[in-house]
């Protein structure tokens, strides 16, 4: 409850029409959540180079991307300050400080997040050479964001207990009754949450509900976050789960026998989400900014992301780990302005009113 009050309060501050900043599912310490960004106790990294200075506000977890900010230090002789944390909490961290925030970079788990920053005019236009670097589906059509990684949505399915032509073929077959306790969901957690925004945004309140519902009666095995779902669908407790892909990238690479494979529906539910950067027009450094905003869509960087992380690499030639992953290239989505996820706060009066949560 705290969260979703703070998301409210969130959207009221961004805009006069309400708009909510959609969450991280990586957050990190407490201190490190509520620390200033040039405190102590706030992440910092060493260097002993030119004695610049860069201050990232960072939603992602430092274990998904901290080896990358060590490894730009040592490239470029920078000193980096990070700020972990929640990416809504941070958000309204650079809407309290206003001009005199210390960030210059905010590197987001989603793009609503990038959106409500974009919407509050802190942000400024990236390079035309950055943007390039990906899709445009995949960067904000004034170029005031770019997405550095990006997280499929998918079907998982147990392949013990599901045969391919079984499979369905739109994410609203799934309320059919055939399903019946067999599905996983964790509709909790913020990927969760963003994919039903995406439903909305595509499909209308009125669909998005009537497949709440649907669900709902389909009495759908409940999880608190995906990790759960991909091992449940391992033991063979559930036939199909409701995940980012990359959580089954990562069981593979230590059980490449798992009886679990990706369905991509070709509908929201199978939308690809992005994390992504933003310089903030407080900047105080903003060349050093848009080198780091370039390194992250570097070919090192985003091969980096490929097979640690196992998320898609964004950047134009840079290929997934698994031959056994569709491409981006491949995988069907409905077309979709990714800042426009920032309305979480319909979707969670959404999911309330349905008493999915």
């Amino acid at each position: 409850m705290k969260r979703r009050k703070l998301l409210s309060l969130l959207g009221l501050a961004v805009t006069t029409g309400g708009v909510a900043i959609a969450c991280s599912n990586n957050s990190s310490t407490p201190n490190a959540q509520t620390s200033p960004a040039n405190s102590p106790s706030a992440t910092t990294a060493a260097s002993s180079g030119t004695g610049e200075e860069l201050v990232v506000y960072c939603g992602r977890d430092e274990k998904l991307v901290g080896e990358l900010i060590k490894k730009f230090e040592a490239e470029t002789g920078t000193k980096v300050q990070v700020r972990y944390g929640d990416t809504a909490e941070l958000v309204a961290a650079v809407l309290e400080e206003q001009k005199n925030s210390p960030a210059d970079v905010f590197f987001a788990q989603d793009p609503g997040a990038l959106g409500a920053l974009q919407q509050a005019n802190r942000t400024t236009k990236l390079p035309d050479a950055v943007l390039a670097k990906v899709d445009d589906r995949f960067h904000s059509p004034t170029g005031q964001w770019v997405g550095i990684t990006g997280r499929a949505r998918t079907v998982d399915y147990n392949t013990n207990l599901v045969k391919a032509e079984e499979l369905p073929q739109s994410i609203f077959d799934l309320t059919d009754p055939k399903w019946k306790g067999k599905i996983g969901w964790a509709p909790t957690n913020g990927s969760f949450q963003a994919f039903v925004t995406a439903l909305r945004v595509t499909e209308g309140e009125e669909k998005a509900k009537q497949w709440l519902e649907g669900m709902k009666a389909n009495e759908p095995k409940v999880y608190p976050k995906n990790v759960p779902i991909v091992e449940a669908l391992s033991r063979g407790e559930i036939a199909l789960g409701l995940v980012n892909h990359y959580y089954l990238e990562r069981v593979k690479v230590e059980n490449p026998n798992a009886p679990v494979e990706h369905h991509f529906t070709g509908d929201a539910g199978s939308m690809v989400n992005v994390a992504g950067v933003a310089i903030l027009d407080s900047a105080k450094r903003p060349e050093l900014a848009q080198k780091f905003v370039a390194f992250l869509l570097d070919n090192e960087a985003q091969n980096y992301f490929a097979t640690e992380t196992r998320e898609y690499p964004l950047a134009d030639g840079v290929k997934v780990a698994s031959s056994n992953l569709k491409s981006l290239d491949q995988v069907q989505t409905p077309k979709i302005d990714l800042a426009s996820l920032s309305d979480l706060d319909a979707t969670l009066k959404l999911l309330q009113s349905t008493g999915v949560i």
